[in-house]
């Protein structure tokens, strides 16, 4: 009987109140009570004791309405029997330890069970749930990295960055086209892991590679983006073969060719914004000598301007395109290049996105040579500002 009504109400009994009850039956049974209600309730002999005690002593000390145990009672923090448990943990995992060859955790992982054992190894007793509670206490909490770190910027990182917003500004009251370009992250086909979670049958994930051993028949594949500032629609030329500078200017001529030449009819100049590295490096020569090729073959005067080096994060078509592809693609397995083509050509938001994609299946070989002639036959005029930066390729005819 006892148990049914302990089981009944211990959901709805804070500690006190469990103890008190427990105590109350105790004594209503009389002899061997305290026993007896411990054996059906589970609960310690000394703490139904302490309830015993609580109820002879309420009238003479009574406890605060709001509190479970009287001030200072419960079992003491572990720092309160062991004052130095507290720098002994600091010791192993603060910043300035973790380089110390002395320091036994400078290559392993500080899980709180590795804790532990090298706290108990140096003499402080302690559990993996200590380890835990004490971290707490002084204010520790698992945390991810966070990139705020940007290296060394350059003096006229700024500069650059204002000069780009004007260029850009001037195009589109100009009703010139206005893109962005960048290669994203290259993905592995086939029933590999992709990223992020999407709704399924309850037990029912889709069943993907255990290892991400690339496929030698389906291998990567290289989207190249072009991002349309004004119209707010994109391309993707999804490559198979190499990030190069000609599959960079071939992927802008196909955006050309199929989006930008229709919404642009009367177009005579096209600004481009892009990395200062990769495939449209601004010291590439073979990135200036295909524009150069491209505006003989539109006669389109094309104005490039170069992000400065490590902003790459600024540049609109992480933020306006290639995030909004991830998103779509989420938790789906590559499994095909026409998947990839497929996820990424319906790729939309809800502010009028448009994507078209297209598999590249030309070859881009690496290792290209510019001659000095090749270069020097490139009509480029650098800007008074950062020439390296900002310039002016002409079509030569």
């Amino acid at each position: 009987m006892i148990r049914k009504k302990f089981n009944a109400l211990r959901s709805t009994l804070n500690e006190r109140q469990r103890r008190l009850w427990a105590a109350t039956e105790a004594v209503a049974i009389g002899r061997g009570g305290i026993a007896c209600v411990g054996e059906a309730t589970g609960l310690s002999r000394n703490t139904i004791r302490a309830g015993t005690r609580e109820l002879k002593e309420r009238k003479r000390r009574a406890l605060e309405p709001q509190r479970v145990r009287r001030r200072g009672g419960g079992r003491k923090p572990l720092a309160h029997h062991d004052p130095d448990l507290p720098d002994a943990l600091n010791a192993l995992i603060e910043p300035t330890t973790r380089g110390d060859p002395e320091s036994p955790l400078r290559w392993t992982c500080k899980s709180t069970r590795k804790l532990a054992a090298e706290l108990t190894r140096q003499g402080h007793s302690i559990s993996r749930e200590g380890v835990a509670r004490t971290l707490k206490a002084q204010k520790y909490s698992l945390q991810a990295n966070r990139k705020t770190l940007e290296g060394k910027q350059h003096p006229d990182r700024n500069a650059q960055f204002e000069y780009i917003n004007e260029r850009v500004m001037l195009a589109q009251r100009r009703k010139q086209p206005v893109i962005s370009v960048d290669t994203k992250k290259k993905e592995l086909v086939g029933r590999f892991k992709n990223a992020g979670r999407e709704w399924r049958p309850s037990g029912e994930p889709e069943d993907v590679d255990v290892h991400d051993f690339i496929d030698p028949e389906l291998g990567k594949v290289i989207p190249y983006g072009v991002y349309d500032f004004v119209a707010n629609n994109g391309w993707v030329s999804v490559g198979i073969d190499h990030d190069t500078a000609a599959f960079a200017v071939a992927t802008i001529r196909r955006w050309w060719l199929k989006m930008g030449k229709r919404a642009y009819p009367r177009a005579r100049e096209l600004t481009i914004t892009a990395d200062s590295g990769g495939s449209n490096s601004y010291r590439g020569r073979a990135w200036k000598v295909d524009l150069q090729g491209f505006a003989d073959e539109t006669g389109l005067r094309l104005r490039v301007s170069h992000f400065p080096p490590a902003t790459s994060k600024w540049n609109k078509i992480e933020h306006r395109l290639f995030c909004h592809i991830s998103k779509n693609w989420r938790a789906k397995p590559l499994v095909t290049r026409q998947a990839v083509v497929e996820l990424i050509g319906n790729t939309t938001t809800t502010t009028g996105l448009q994507v078209r994609a297209e598999l590249d299946t030309h070859s881009y070989p690496t290792g290209r040579i510019i001659t000095d002639e090749e270069l020097a036959s490139v009509n480029i005029r650098p800007d008074a500002f950062h020439g390296e930066w900002n310039y002016l390729i002409v079509p030569r005819q």
